[in-house]
C-alpha cells in the first residue's frame, strides 16, 4: 500500500550516496588495436579522471595509470578530450601540470612535453596520433602565467614527436583551433579555426593542409566557411580519404562531404534536424564511419536524439532502432563493421555501446543504476507558449514514488531547471539528480529555452542580444504553464541552474515575481564583471549575448541581477567553487554581501578545490542535502532525509 504524505517529504531510495555514485561519468571511448579505452570521472576520488582499458580476452578492465595521475585538460578552461591511444601506448594530458604524458597501460607515465616555466602555463587538448606512431597533433594553449589576460593567451596546433625530441607549430595566428583530424594515409590534416568575437557555434572555418614526413608541406587552404556566418564542426576523413564535416549553412547542422580534390561540398544528409552539438569542449562526436563508406549518425528531434546509418548515396538514411534517446562520442572501430558510442535513455544509465546496421549492443561497461527503476520519473516533452507568440521546449518530470501519494488537493512544488551554456541543451536521459527531486515529491521542468541547441540556428539565435531576457521569459512561461494546467503549485515555484543557468535563476528573481525560491550554482551576478574578468574562450561571448564591452555598459547594468537588488525579496541559496576561473567567486560573494545588507534570507556555501562544476564526492553530497534542506525551510515541509542544517542568514524573514 502507498503512504499518504505531503510532497517534498517522501522517503526515497535515490540517496545522497546514490547521487554521488551516479555522478561517475563515462566519456570518450577510443578503439585502438584490439583494446577499447574510455575515460571515467570518479567523484569518490576527488573527481579524478582515469583512462580505462578493456581487452578482448575477457579480463577485467584496468586503469592505465595509478592514483597520482588525472587525465584532464584545461584548454579553453572547459577542456574535453584529453587523450588518444596508439596500439599499446596511451598519450594524455595530466591535470596537475597540463603536460602531455605517454604510458603503457599499467606502467608509469613518462612526460612527453617540457615542464613549463609556471604551472599549467602550457596546455594540450584533443591529441591525435599518426598511424605510424611517430607524431601527435594537438591544440596547444600557451599562458605566460596561469592567469594571463585573455589577449596574451596563444592557441595553435602543434606536431609533437612521440619520442619527445621536437615540437613543430602546424598552424597559428588564429584565436582558436579545434577538431584536428588526419587522413588515413597521413598526408592531409584538417582543422577548424575561428576568431573573436565569434564562438564556435557562430562562425568558424575549415582548413586543410598537406603533410610530408609528418610536418606541413605548405600553407593551409580554406575548404569551407569565410562567407556568410556559418558554424562548421567535426571534420573527419572517411576510410577512403574523403573529407566530411558538419555545417549549419541551411539553419540546421547537417552533414557534408567534399567531392574530389578541392571540390565543392555536397550534402550527405540534409534535413530540418541538428546533427551537430556546440563545441564547448573538445572531442564531441555525433557521427562515425563504417568501412564501406556509410556513416552512422545521430540527430536531434525536439530534444530527443535518433540514430541512423547513411549509404554512400546522399540523403538516404536508414533508422537504427535502439531504445536509447541520446548518443555521443561516436568513434569507428578498427574492424570497420561498427562504431562505439556512449548511449543513454530516460530509464537507462549511460553505457558503452557497439552500433551497426543491425542495431545496438550494450557492452559490459556502463554506469550502474543505484535504485529500483520503478522510482524513475519519465520525461514528458512539452511545448508551451512564450513571449511574442513563440513556442519554447522543455521536458517535464512529474513527482513519482510508488511508495507515496500526496494528500487530496495538494499540488507539488516545482523546480524549474535552467541549463548552463547558455548555448547548450538539456537531454531526455536518466539523471540521478533529477530523480533525487522527483522521488521526494517535487515536479521538475528542464527547459530548453530560446537559445538552446538542437532546434536549428534560428532558435539558437533567439538569445542574440537577449541573454537575461528570453531565457528568463521562457523559464517563467514553463513554470506558469505547468501551474495553470494543475501540475504545479503556483505558490511553490523554485528555479535553479548552474553557470549561465545560475544567471538565469538570478535574473528571474531580479526581473520577475514568478518564483518563491532559487538556487544558483556558480551563477553570473554581474555581467559586466564577467566580461572584464573571464577567460579567453568566453571573453567575447557576451558581445553576441548582450553587446560589446564597454560600449554597451548600460545594457550590462540593465541585465545584471547585482544591480537590481531592489527586486530581490525571496530566499536564495548560492553555491560556488573557490578555484572557478570561468565565473570567479567574487560574483557569488558580491551577491551574498548585497543580500545580507538587504536582509533577504540567503545561504552561501563555497568549496575549496572546486572549479567550474563540482566534482568531489563530499561536495556533491553537501550540495544536494543543502538545497533540499533550504527548500524545506522555505516551503514549510520536513524532508524525510537526515540533513545537516544550513545556515540561512535572516531566517527570521522566512
Amino acid at each position: 500500500m502507498t503512504e499518504t504524505a505531503p510532497y517534498g517529504t517522501w522517503r526515497s531510495p535515490v540517496t545522497l550516496d546514490a547521487l554521488v555514485r551516479g555522478a561517475m561519468v563515462v566519456t570518450y571511448p577510443t578503439a585502438a588495436g584490439e583494446s577499447l579505452y574510455w575515460l571515467e570521472r570518479r567523484p569518490e576520488e576527488g573527481g579524478r579522471q582515469v583512462i580505462v582499458r578493456s581487452r578482448p580476452d575477457g579480463s577485467q578492465p584496468s586503469d592505465c595509470f595509478g592514483p597520482d595521475y588525472n587525465a584532464r585538460t584545461l584548454v579553453h578552461e572547459y577542456g574535453g578530450l584529453p587523450y588518444c591511444a596508439s596500439g599499446e601506448t596511451v598519450f594524455f594530458s595530466n591535470f596537475a601540470d597540463q603536460r602531455l604524458y605517454k604510458v603503457k597501460p599499467g606502467g608509469t607515465p613518462v612526460p612527453l612535453t617540457a615542464e613549463p616555466e609556471s604551472p599549467r602555463a602550457v596546455r594540450f587538448a584533443a591529441p591525435v596520433c599518426s598511424p605510424d606512431g611517430l607524431y601527435l597533433y594537438a591544440v596547444r594553449e600557451r599562458h605566460q602565467v596561469p592567469d594571463d589576460l585573455p589577449t596574451l593567451v596563444q592557441n595553435e596546433i602543434v606536431a609533437i614527436a612521440t619520442d619527445g625530441s621536437r615540437e613543430h607549430v602546424v598552424a597559428s595566428g588564429r584565436d582558436f583551433y579545434s577538431h584536428v583530424t588526419l587522413s588515413p594515409d597521413s598526408r592531409r590534416l584538417a582543422y577548424v579555426a575561428w576568431d573573436h568575437p565569434h564562438m564556435p557555434w557562430d562562425e568558424t572555418e575549415l582548413f586543410e593542409l598537406d603533410l610530408e614526413d609528418g610536418l606541413p608541406a605548405g600553407e593551409g587552404r580554406r575548404i569551407a566557411g569565410g562567407g556568410k556566418p556559418e558554424s562548421i564542426t567535426q571534420p573527419k576523413y572517411s576510410p577512403s580519404g574523403v573529407l566530411h564535416f558538419i555545417s549549419d549553412r541551411t539553419n540546421w547542422w547537417n552533414l557534408y562531404r567534399v567531392s574530389g580534390d578541392g571540390g565543392a561540398a555536397e550534402a550527405l544528409v540534409s534535413s530540418d534536424h541538428d546533427l551537430g552539438v556546440p563545441d564547448w569542449v573538445f572531442g564531441r562526436s555525433t557521427y562515425a564511419f563504417l568501412q564501406d563508406g556509410s556513416v552512422v549518425i545521430s540527430w536531434h528531434d525536439k530534444g530527443i536524439q535518433l540514430l541512423g546509418v547513411t549509404d554512400p548515396v546522399p540523403e538516404k538514411v536508414e533508422p537504427i532502432e535502439t531504445g536509447y534517446t541520446d548518443f555521443d562520442y561516436l568513434t569507428a572501430e578498427p574492424s570497420g563493421h561498427s562504431v562505439i558510442a556512449v548511449a543513454s535513455g530516460p530509464a537507462s544509465p549511460s553505457t558503452l555501446a557497439r552500433i551497426s546496421r543491425d542495431g545496438l549492443e550494450a557492452l559490459g561497461e556502463q554506469k550502474p543504476l543505484f535504485f529500483d527503476p520503478s522510482y524513475i520519473s519519465w520525461p514528458q516533452p512539452i511545448e508551451f507558449p512564450t513571449t511574442g507568440g513563440k513556442t519554447a521546449h522543455a521536458f517535464f518530470y512529474p513527482p513519482h514514488n510508488p511508495d507515496f501519494s500526496a494528500p487530496a488537493g495538494e499540488l507539488p512544488p516545482l523546480i524549474v531547471q535552467s541549463h548552463g551554456g547558455p548555448t547548450s541543451a538539456t537531454r531526455a536521459v536518466l539523471s540521478d539528480s533529477i530523480q533525487f527531486w522527483t522521488s521526494r515529491g517535487f515536479g521538475l521542468v528542464d527547459v530548453n529555452y530560446g537559445g538552446s541547441t538542437g532546434y536549428g540556428r534560428e532558435y539558437r539565435e533567439r538569445l542574440k542580444g537577449n541573454w537575461g531576457i528570453v531565457d528568463v521569459q521562457d523559464c517563467s512561461a514553463a513554470a506558469l504553464y505547468l501551474a495553470e494546467s494543475g501540475r504545479a503549485d503556483l505558490e511553490r515555484l523554485a528555479i535553479h541552474g548552474g553557470s549561465a543557468g545560475g544567471y538565469t535563476a538570478l535574473c528571474a528573481l531580479a526581473f520577475t515575481d514568478v518564483f518563491s525560491a532559487a538556487a544558483s550554482y556558480f551563477g553570473v551576478a554581474d555581467a559586466g564583471a564577467l566580461a572584464r574578468e573571464t577567460h579567453k574562450f568566453e571573453s567575447r561571448y557576451l558581445d553576441g549575448l548582450i553587446g560589446p564591452w564597454p560600449e554597451a555598459r548600460q545594457l550590462y547594468e540593465d541585465r545584471s541581477p547585482l544591480m537590481h537588488l531592489q527586486h530581490f525579496d525571496v530566499p536564495l541559496i548560492l553555491f560556488q567553487g573557490l578555484e572557478d576561473k570561468v565565473v570567479p567567486p567574487s560574483q557569488a560573494e558580491a551577491m551574498a554581501s548585497a543580500l545580507d545588507q538587504k536582509a533577504v534570507p540567503y545561504a552561501y556555501i563555497a568549496y575549496e578545490g572546486e572549479q567550474h562544476g563540482f566534482r568531489q564526492a563530499e561536495n556533491l553530497r553537501r550540495t544536494g542535502e543543502a538545497e533540499l534542506y533550504f527548500y524545506g525551510r522555505v516551503f514549510g515541509f520536513e524532508p524525510a532525509d537526515e540533513l545537516e542544517p544550513v545556515e540561512i542568514h535572516h531566517a527570521d524573514q522566512l
